[in-house]
């Protein structure tokens, strides 16, 4: 029998895997992530070029040095808008959300530093995705990953619909993508934003997730 807590614990990544029975795919290596990742670098308009170019410079001249806030503030920003990471008419965009469930008995809680759901104002109802910044030091009360699987785990007792979840953690200059259907998590490759070529394959992957959102999540 499932043990009932209400009481809020912080996991690590394997504490979630086993409390859980998650399975952990590493590399990309799953359908559903393939499907999200393997698509053709977009072609930016003149104007995107422009900011494009400017906060690469930025990024590979500073990014070293930023602390939790300016990293935000100064280019995950920019690169979300580049993303096309904003309000739509079924879904909204929320920013350091707390957000919580019991599942199988145990009680969930964690904050979102962004997400995409639909919502009504300032309350999410639905989640779609969801996004985690690591920190610069580890965090004594959770890691950034486990944060994100929460999310998830979360997400899936709210919506009920077995539809997958997808989301990405930021460490400095590198970002992950996950994905999650059933009890399988998948975690891509990571890309380096100073790197000009991947850093067009994220911008790429965050407009491919609103064509996915669209197509398949949405009811």
């Amino acid at each position: 029998m499932a043990k009932h807590s209400s009481k809020e614990k912080y996991y690590s990544e394997a504490e979630l895997i086993l409390t859980f029975g998650l399975t952990r795919v590493p590399n990309g290596n799953t359908d559903l992530m393939r499907e999200w990742l393997n698509i053709p670098n977009v072609t930016l308009k003149n104007e995107e070029q422009i900011l494009f170019d400017k906060i690469l410079h930025e990024a590979q001249q500073k990014i070293e040095g930023w602390h939790e806030e300016a990293l935000k503030m100064k280019f995950i920003a920019f690169v979300l808008a580049l993303g096309q990471m904003e309000d739509g008419h079924d879904y909204n965009t929320y920013f350091e959300e707390t957000i919580s469930a019991t599942v199988e008995g145990n009680y969930l809680k964690t904050k979102t530093d962004f997400m995409i759901a639909k919502g009504v104002l300032d309350l999410p109802i639905k989640p779609f995705f969801h996004f985690q910044e690591w920190k610069k030091h580890k965090d004594p009360n959770g890691d950034p990953v486990a944060q994100l699987l929460e999310a998830f785990l979360i997400a899936q007792e709210i919506n009920k619909n077995n539809k997958p979840l997808y989301g990405c953690t930021i460490s400095g200059k590198y970002w992950d993508f996950f994905t999650i259907q059933d009890k399988t998590y998948c975690i891509s490759k990571t890309y380096d934003c100073t790197d000009s070529i991947e850093l067009l394959q994220i911008i790429s992957i965050l407009r491919k997730f609103k064509d996915i959102l669209h197509t398949t999540l949405l009811e």
